[in-house]
C-alpha cells in the first residue's frame, strides 16, 4: 500500500479551494470523514453477520469467542489510542490510518487460513488497530465552528454502516458463495479503493482558521502532563460523563453485534436488508434531531443541552422497551426505538459534547484525547459483559440482556448526567467569577 502525504494547505489547489469557501470545506470533510469510517466498519463488522452456527469450542460458541477476541484488542487500541491520537501529528493521520486498516484486513485474509480455533487470535490482531480510527478522523474535523455538524455527519457512519456492512456481508455469502470464514476479508477489500479516495481529501483540508480558533479554542497535540492536568482540572465531572457512557457503549455494542440472534429470538423476518433498513432509520433520525442543535453558538450553553439530549434518549431507551413487553410496539419498531434512544445518548460523546467542553472552558488540547478515553473505558465494559455472559451466563439470552439493559440505562445514565450537569454548572460559575 502507498503512503498518503498530506500537503500543506498552502500546497495544496484543493486544500487553498476549501479554506476560501467554508460550506465547500464542511461538505467535504464531513463525506470524506464519514466515507473512511464507513470503510472502517467493512473491516469489523461483517463478520457479526455470520453465526458460525453449530460451531463450539471449549464448551462455548464459536461466534462468542471470535466477538470477544475483537473487542477485547479493539479495547486494548481504544487504551493504547490515549496516547497516539492524542499527540499524532495533522501531517500523518491519513497515512496513520491507512496502516491500521491494512493491518485489520491482513488479520481478516489469515483468518480462513489458519486452522480452528487458532483463528480466533486474527480476530484480536482485527480488532488491535481499529479502536484507534475513530479519535484519528475526529482530530480531522474538531476545533472548527461547524465541527458540530461535521462530527454528527461523521456519527452517523457508525449507526448506519454496521447495519448495511452486515446486510452487504450476508448478500456476498448468498450471492457469490462466499463462506463465512472468507466473507469478512472479501467484504473489507470491495472498500480499499473508496477508503483511499476519503483519505486523500482528509488529508487536503485546511487547519481551522483564525475565527474557528477564536470561537472554539486552539487545538493542539497533548503530551502526557497535559493530559493528566485537564483529568485533574475536570475528574470529578468527567467520571461522571465517562460513567454514563460506560453503559452506552455496552449497551449499544451488545444490540448492534448479537442483533442477527435478537430478531432471532423474536422470531422477526431476517431478510438480509433488515439490519440496513432499521439503521438507516435510526441514522437519519438521529441526524435530524441532533442537527436542530449544531447552530448554538454559546458552546456553555450547547454543552448543557447535549446533557439533557443523552439523558432523554436513555429514557426513550427505557419506555420503548416496557412497550414492547407490553405489546404495545412490535420487534422492528422496538429494535428502532432501541437505536434511536441509545444513539441519541451515544452519539454526543464522540461527535460534540467534548468539543463544546474544550470551547466553553477554553480548553487548549484536542477533543480526540476525551473522546478515546472515554471509548477505552466504553469498551472495556462491553469486555466484561461478554465475558460474564460466557463464563457465568452462558445459557442466557442476548435478547433478556437487552432487556435488562435497557431498564439500567434508562435509570443510571439521567442519574449521571444531572450531577454532571449540577458540577459543570458550578464550574463554570466559578471560571466565570474569576474573569471577572
Amino acid at each position: 500500500m502507498t503512503s498518503i502525504r498530506p500537503s500543506p494547505s498552502s500546497e495544496s489547489p484543493l486544500g487553498r479551494w476549501m479554506a476560501a469557501r467554508p460550506a465547500a470545506l464542511a461538505l467535504f470533510a464531513t463525506l470524506a470523514a464519514f466515507g473512511v469510517y464507513s470503510c472502517m466498519y467493512a473491516f469489523r463488522k461483517p463478520i457479526t453477520a455470520a453465526t458460525f452456527s453449530g460451531i463450539k469450542y471449549w464448551g462455548f460458541d464459536y461466534k462468542v469467542l471470535i466477538v470477544l477476541a475483537q473487542i477485547i484488542g479493539y479495547t486494548l487500541s481504544k487504551f493504547i489510542g490515549i496516547k497516539v491520537v492524542s499527540e499524532v501529528s495533522p501531517a500523518r493521520r491519513a497515512s496513520v490510518i491507512l496502516g491500521l486498516i491494512g493491518l485489520a484486513e491482513i488479520a481478516l485474509i489469515l483468518f480462513p487460513i489458519l486452522p480452528r480455533p487458532w483463528n480466533v487470535a486474527c480476530l484480536f490482531l482485527n480488532g488491535l488497530p481499529l479502536g484507534m480510527i475513530w479519535g484519528i478522523v475526529f482530530g480531522f474535523l474538531e476545533g472548527r465552528r461547524v465541527s458540530d455538524l461535521m462530527g454528527l455527519g461523521l456519527s452517523i457512519s457508525f449507526i448506519v454502516s454496521s447495519g448495511i456492512m452486515k446486510s452487504l456481508g450476508l448478500w456476498t455469502m448468498s450471492a457469490w458463495g462466499i463462506t463465512e470464514f472468507w466473507m469478512p476479508a472479501v467484504t473489507g477489500a470491495l472498500f480499499l479503493p473508496l477508503l483511499g479516495v476519503c483519505l486523500w481529501v482528509l488529508a487536503q483540508l485546511p487547519p481551522p482558521s483564525t475565527e474557528d480558533i477564536a470561537a472554539r479554542a486552539k487545538r493542539e497535540p497533548m503530551n502526557a502532563k497535559q493530559r493528566f492536568a485537564f483529568v485533574r482540572e475536570f475528574g470529578i465531572g468527567l467520571v461522571l460523563l465517562i460513567g454514563a457512557y460506560v453503559l452506552l457503549t455496552a449497551y449499544r455494542d451488545l444490540r448492534d453485534t448479537f442483533m442477527v440472534e435478537i430478531l432471532r429470538d423474536l422470531k422477526a423476518n431476517q431478510d438480509a436488508s433488515i439490519f440496513a433498513r432499521i439503521e438507516l432509520m435510526v441514522g437519519l433520525s438521529v441526524l435530524v434531531l441532533l442537527a436542530s442543535f449544531w447552530n448554538i453558538r454559546d458552546s456553555a450553553r450547547a454543552f448543557f443541552t447535549y446533557h439533557i439530549i443523552i439523558a432523554l434518549g436513555a429514557l426513550v431507551v427505557g419506555v420503548s422497551t416496557w412497550a414492547f413487553q407490553h405489546g404495545i410496539i412490535t420487534p422492528f419498531w422496538w429494535m428502532f426505538a432501541t437505536g434511536l434512544g441509545g444513539y441519541l445518548g451515544y452519539v454526543p460523546y464522540n461527535s460534540v459534547l467534548f468539543e463544546r467542553l474544550l470551547a466553553a472552558f477554553r480548553q487548549v488540547g484536542t477533543a480526540a484525547f476525551l473522546i478515546t478515553v472515554a471509548d477505552s473505558f466504553g469498551y472495556l465494559s462491553s469486555v466484561n459483559l461478554y465475558v460474564y455472559r460466557t463464563l457465568f451466563r452462558g445459557s442466557a439470552s442476548w435478547l433478556s440482556f437487552l432487556t435488562y439493559g435497557s431498564y439500567l440505562l434508562a435509570i443510571v445514565v439521567p442519574v449521571a448526567l444531572a450531577l454532571s450537569y449540577l458540577y459543570f454548572r458550578k464550574k463554570a460559575a466559578i471560571v466565570a467569577t474569576s474573569r471577572r
